[in-house]
């Protein structure tokens, strides 16, 4: 008679190819391709259920065979949230239940706009955007108080696109459709000519640009080319019109060219057709931006009208005619007027509230995304929601278009709304024929659908199987510690889960992913692979081929383990993200498992037809790693076998107080060995020589092994039976 051993090493030999063999077998090929056409078309769990080809296989699977008939429980199961630590599946000492309901995703992932990294990420984007505006208005301003007095003629002005941009920018000017020709006309006119170019223009814009230098007709250069008043005065200009919030620059940059600027006015008119000008003027005076540009244009001409719409303060700092112009040898407002009107615009402007404002915003934007579950929602104005608080927050829209580098100019709500429901799959699509990749980065950042509802965002990792790699980690990491050390082991796995967590919201492409060990690790030691047993190109080269596919590189490898780490990521195999993967109830890496588990159950079970030694040894020997306590021994009948079994022990073990059998169990078992293949072997050898033993097989390999001879006496079994396992 062969010795369990032998018959144990036969089959471990190669696992591989046994596996193979058993998968090939005709009903186990014959079911697992029924499982893997049919499982993603299920919805429901009473549609999995009702299926009983496909909810037998997975019982079978998960070592729940003897369990198939129990439905309502099972359904239970399988309806738990595994995030809830009082759900059924979580209430039950058996993990084989949570396993099962972790290989399933019948809870659903949740719709949402925004993952929590997108909406970090954004919102970052946000905030951060105010201090790179300021920051890049002080480098642009900086190069041009520099490089401007190194300008000898208006040609070598307007061949430096920086600096002819910035003159165009300080005066409103696009920079895009204004010839150059047409700007060297407007510099090299003679402004005290009302024939030349510029003043037959008849637009103060030009008129002033052609102020603001000192070129003569030829383009040549009258020394200074700027005046400090003249440089200020452009300088101030581009802070205002590069500015899209309060801030003590702008408030300085108003000042300024409030000051350099009022003294050149001569009606009222040519005040009311500067934008700055008029802009000073409501933050000046408290007038709101709703007020219509009449009513002040009214009031600077009639003492009487500003006095009865309550504008007389107004009145008051200028010195216009009721016609709008200036009487002779009057100036628009006085020193002490000018002064005045300065000191107001510092007392009223907003700048000192902006950073509370930005503050307000942000959590305003988190509180409202939570609820948003269209695009309506997001679009819905702060003053049309419930909340009367948030009136004055910016908009959710404008928010995101500002973290993007978008002006909220630049697009309608409409357009917003277009660029949403876009499908950035499709080149033809409204986002992509935009072609700015602002606009694509914006709708990589939310989850809308065409019909502009949210959807389950996609990610390199679905949440769920995020959620379980994540606690396989934690597990492999605080198993067998205790007290301090699993403490500390615990606080430390914390920190790469979050980090795991957080940065797959933002990774997608396999790139992205290897370049980054934390990641490789996690995903790694969370399927229990040593990250110093394969590298990084043996890895590029897994995640470049199909795990669909038997023949392709991930599934030539031995350890199977590969194959469903990389069916866990929705990636295609060009390496980029891709929805195709995701699956419905059950992801690819989680059917890849299923089906292994499977055919590894299977062949347990068709050996233990002929030898329940061989059965229990392979069982044990796939189990062992996973082993935490002395209590995931007593509380499985076929560990609690082998480990009886193996040490000679009475089956009336089992009645002794159970942290007396804990107790007994860690002083024959080291837990820590099993994590170590060379000692789970030196148990399983031990095992079936006792099983063999036990069962009347005196032939034992195993038994010569131990012994070191092909004889053994009853003294040396009984020794044996009470060594610790070394």
């Amino acid at each position: 008679m062969v010795s369990t051993y032998l018959s144990y090493l036969t089959i471990t030999n190669n696992l591989g190819k046994t596996l193979s063999r058993t998968a090939s077998q005709g009903s186990v090929a014959t079911e697992t391709a029924y499982y893997k056409e049919n499982i993603g078309k299920v919805t429901s769990v009473d549609d999995f259920m009702s299926d009983y080809r496909l909810y037998s296989y997975a019982m079978k699977a998960y070592g729940l065979e003897d369990m198939t008939y129990a439905k309502a429980f099972m359904k239970k199961v399988l309806e738990s949230d595994l995030s809830d630590s009082s759900s059924f599946a979580n209430s039950l000492s058996d993990n084989r239940y949570t396993d099962f309901a972790a290989a399933f995703k019948f809870v659903g992932e949740d719709a949402a706009a925004q993952t929590s990294s997108q909406e970090s990420t954004l919102l970052d984007n946000y905030q951060s955007s105010f201090d790179d505006e300021t920051a890049d208005i002080t480098t642009e301003t900086d190069y041009y108080d520099g490089a401007i007095n190194n300008i000898t003629s208006v040609d070598s002005l307007l061949g430096s696109s920086r600096l002819r941009n910035y003159v165009l920018n300080a005066f409103g000017l696009s920079t895009d459709y204004t010839s150059t020709s047409f700007l060297r006309n407007v510099l090299t006119s003679d402004v005290d000519d009302p024939d030349s170019f510029v003043n037959q223009l008849d637009d103060d814009v030009y008129l002033n640009l052609a102020k603001a230098f000192n070129f003569n007709t030829d383009g040549s250069v009258s020394d200074p080319l700027q005046t400090d008043d003249q440089k200020a005065y452009v300088e101030s200009a581009y802070t205002i019109s590069q500015s899209t919030f309060a801030s003590s620059q702008v408030e300085d940059a108003y000042s300024a060219y409030f000051s350099a600027t009022i003294g050149n006015i001569t009606t009222v008119d040519q005040l009311m057709a500067d934008d700055k000008l008029v802009a000073y003027i409501r933050s000046a005076y408290g007038l709101s931006d709703s007020e219509p540009d009449n009513y002040i244009s009214a009031s600077l001409k009639s003492s009487t009208l500003a006095t009865a719409i309550g504008y007389g303060d107004l009145h008051d700092a200028f010195n216009f005619e009721s016609d709008g112009t200036l009487a002779d040898g009057v100036s628009a407002q006085t020193s002490d007027q000018t002064t005045a009107t300065t000191e107001a615009f510092s007392t009223n402007y907003s700048s000192a509230s902006v950073d509370t404002w930005i503050e307000d915003s942000v959590a305003n934007y988190k509180t409202r995304l939570a609820d948003v579950t269209s695009i309506d929602d997001f679009l819905k104005s702060n003053a049309d929601d419930d909340d009367d608080s948030n009136d004055d927050d910016a908009e959710l829209w404008q928010m995101a278009l500002r973290s993007f580098g978008i002006g909220s100019d630049e697009v309608t709500k409409s357009e917003f709304r277009k660029i949403l429901e876009s499908d950035p799959d499709d080149p033809d699509s409204y986002v992509n024929k935009l072609n700015d990749s602002r606009f694509t980065s914006l709708r990589a950042a939310f989850s809308f659908d065409a019909d502009g509802n949210t959807t389950v965002p996609l990610q390199a990792m679905s949440q769920s199987v995020v959620d379980d790699f994540v606690a396989d980690y934690k597990e492999n990491k605080i198993r067998y510690l205790t007290g301090t050390e699993k403490t500390d082991a615990s606080t430390a796995a914390d920190t790469e889960m979050t980090y795991f967590n957080t940065q797959m919201g933002t990774i997608s492409s396999v790139s992205e992913l290897l370049a980054d060990d934390r990641l490789v690790n996690l995903m790694l030691e969370a399927k229990g692979i040593d990250p110093d047993d394969v590298t990084s190109s043996e890895l590029k080269k897994m995640f470049e081929s199909d795990p669909d596919d038997p023949d392709s590189y991930v599934n030539q490898q031995s350890d199977t383990r590969f194959a469903s780490i990389v069916a866990s990521f929705n990636f295609d195999t060009d390496g980029n993200l891709s929805a195709d993967p995701v699956g419905t109830v059950q992801q690819r890496g989680d059917v890849i498992d299923t089906v292994n588990n499977y055919v590894r159950q299977t062949l347990e079970s068709n050996e233990g037809d002929s030898n329940t030694g061989v059965r229990l040894a392979l069982y044990f020997e796939r189990m062992a790693p996973t082993i935490s306590s002395a209590y995931d021994i007593l509380g499985d009948s076929a560990l609690f076998e082998f480990f009886t079994t193996t040490f000679n022990l009475s089956s009336y073990v089992s009645n002794m107080d159970v942290d007396k059998q804990a107790e007994m169990v860690t002083n024959f078992i080291d837990l820590e060995d099993l994590g170590d293949p060379d000692k789970v072997e030196n148990l399983i050898q031990r095992f079936t020589a006792m099983y063999d033993v036990a069962n009347g097989t005196t032939d034992s390999s195993a038994l010569s092994i131990l012994s070191g001879s092909t004889s053994i006496s009853a003294d040396t079994l009984l020794a044996v039976a009470q060594l610790k396992s070394g």
